[in-house]
């Protein structure tokens, strides 16, 4: 049974009890945190349910234009649309399509998209029994394709609209770290190179709160009353905790103070460029786990993710094929040189590859390279600067909306990438890599890459 009469302290004593939770008489009172509306997700919620009106009114039009014999006249149709409007919202709120924290990676928005759709679509078959109206299966594929189409195109542009904003110090999330060890600074680093994740740093919690004479930063974080009390003060939100600088007694208070306050809390972890979708975290016991799947590359599953890929990315490809046209041809119409830039990356088995890029860079982006290099904002290997002159007007939009990596799907069809998996490393970043350089532990030299990723610290194998 854990002790919870022992004074909180600042380390764990192998022969004395671990004190889990805090003492509530050292804590400050709650506070009542208000929760406003959030206009960036009522905006969202209004821009989705926009798209799927517009998909479900055009598919019954269309369908009304292509199938003339369908029995199902248009107003039963439209009175069908109208009666499903409002379920969707709840659709999409219940596949998390509103909470970020769930959507950091684009694979997974776009998954719980045409998860949301598939289960409105459903939804709207079942109000077609209750108001009788029989709908024909081409109604049923054309309205869900289009609603599809226009959703996953909706979400990459406000996807595109966020980071842009929160490269310009906007929709950030104040946050401070407890932990100032190695951990813990590169937690920071991370965070202040990339705005995009979200994230304002505003301090260290050792640096932030005052300390009696003689205290430790240890034993100040195993005081959770001090902490949360400047916390408050200072109108932060979240915090994260570094979880090898705390030991397991003073973080387990910590957290549970901070998350009884209303604070978000993460916990970082000793892992680093380990892809999601291989860590699950699991109950042991009274101790959440961190399960890492092991790396296959034969089996079925491999079998699987490859079918998925091609048939995916077969898709992807027919519906955004007039964008990916349109594209080509303001890339061609405002600057010199091909609409498709192709460049030598590292795939598996340190084999290198084409891979297929919308050009937005001027034509002799590679010669001014090293003109440049001094002002890239990131350590190591990956060359990465703010505002990179050599970049095209056009470029620049293409880039904020993720479309100039459309081509890349026709890498993914090859086997080249995949849809699911790291950054495909130039062949200089490889060679610069050494035992310091933190790099994907599958090694994007050794592995697939994303078809959507936008830079190292957000897409992992």
């Amino acid at each position: 049974m854990t002790s919870i009469d022992t004074p909180p302290t600042a380390t764990d004593d192998m022969n004395s009890p671990v004190v889990l939770y805090p003492d509530s008489e050292s804590l400050p009172g709650a506070p009542t945190r208000r929760n406003p509306l959030n206009a960036t997700k009522i905006t969202l919620v209004i821009a989705d349910l926009l798209m799927v009106s517009i998909g479900l009114v055009a598919g019954t039009w269309i369908n009304d234009w292509v199938n003339p014999g369908d029995p199902t006249g248009l107003a039963d149709y439209m009175g069908l649309v109208l009666a499903s409007l409002p379920v969707w919202p709840i659709v999409f709120t219940q596949q998390l399509l509103y909470r970020a924290r769930y959507l950091s990676r684009r694979i997974d928005e776009i998954s719980r998209v045409i998860r949301g759709v598939a289960i409105g679509v459903l939804i709207t078959g079942g109000f077609s029994i209750l108001l009788k109206v029989a709908v024909g299966r081409r109604w049923l594929l054309i309205t869900s394709a289009l609603v599809l189409t226009l959703m996953v195109i909706e979400r990459l542009v406000a996807r595109g609209l966020f980071d842009r904003a929160r490269r310009n110090g906007h929709l950030l999330r104040p946050v401070v770290i407890a932990g100032r060890n190695a951990e813990g600074q590169f937690v920071r680093e991370m965070l202040e190179t990339d705005a995009a994740l979200g994230y304002v740093f505003h301090g260290f919690i050792e640096d932030l709160v005052e300390r009696e004479p003689g205290e430790s930063p240890l034993a100040l974080l195993g005081n959770p009353g001090k902490v949360v009390r400047k916390v408050n003060e200072m109108g932060v939100t979240s915090v994260i905790v570094a979880a090898t600088a705390i030991d397991v007694g003073s973080s387990n208070r910590l957290i549970r103070s901070l998350t009884e306050h209303g604070i978000h809390v993460e916990l970082s972890s000793t892992l680093c460029d380990i892809a999601a979708h291989r860590l699950t975290v699991r109950p042991v016991g009274r101790v959440p786990m961190m399960y890492v799947e092991p790396v296959q590359r034969t089996g079925w599953r491999p079998r699987a993710k490859r079918v998925f890929d091609v048939a995916t990315s077969s898709v992807l490809l027919i519906c955004a094929a007039p964008l990916l046209l349109f594209a080509c041809l303001a890339v061609k119409l405002t600057s010199p040189g091909k609409a498709i830039f192709s460049q030598a990356r590292v795939g598996r088995d340190g084999e290198l590859f084409a891979m297929h890029k919308l050009r937005t860079m001027v034509i002799d982006a590679e010669a001014q390279l090293a003109s440049l290099e001094h002002l890239s904002t990131t350590t190591g290997p990956l060359f990465k600067i703010e505002d990179d002159p050599r970049i095209t007007p056009i470029g620049r939009w293409l880039r904020k909306l993720s479309i100039d990596e459309l081509p890349q799907l026709f890498n993914v069809i090859k086997g080249e990438m995949s849809l699911v998996g790291p950054r495909p490393a130039l062949a200089r970043e490889v060679e610069a890599w050494d035992k310091e350089t933190p790099q994907p532990s599958a090694g994007a030299a050794r592995h697939h890459g994303h078809v959507a990723s936008q830079g190292s610290q957000r897409w992992r194998p």
